[in-house]
């Protein structure tokens, strides 16, 4: 009473079923695909506090960022890589705002 069974129909329909959920989730946007540039971080940045009285030094060179007021939000524009831009956060992940235009302020 040995009977053989044919194996391949169930491994087809494991393989399908799991491209089919990756699909699907894919499609919701429960499941997103990282490419490098998502999680790439521009640079480090570190504020020099001025103190009236004293020296500091700073490179000549010009940094290869470039900053500008949108929205009441400092955003960064890299010179070497074109397209790459992004907001510049705090390590608490909140945005920079700059004084160069108005903030946005919440509608009541």
């Amino acid at each position: 009473m040995s009977e053989e069974r044919n194996m391949i129909p169930l491994i087809l329909t494991g393989i399908g079923t799991i491209i089919g959920t990756v699909g699907c989730l894919w499609f919701y946007g429960y499941l997103h695909f990282a490419k490098p540039e998502d999680a790439l971080l521009l640079s480090d940045f570190t504020m020099l506090k001025t103190v009236p009285g004293e020296d500091y030094k700073i490179s000549l060179t010009p940094a290869a960022q470039v900053a500008q007021c949108v929205d009441g939000v400092l955003v960064m524009f890299d010179t070497d890589q074109k397209g790459l831009s992004g907001v510049l956060v705090n390590n608490k992940k909140q945005a920079v705002r700059c004084m160069g235009q108005e903030t946005p302020q919440l509608q009541q």
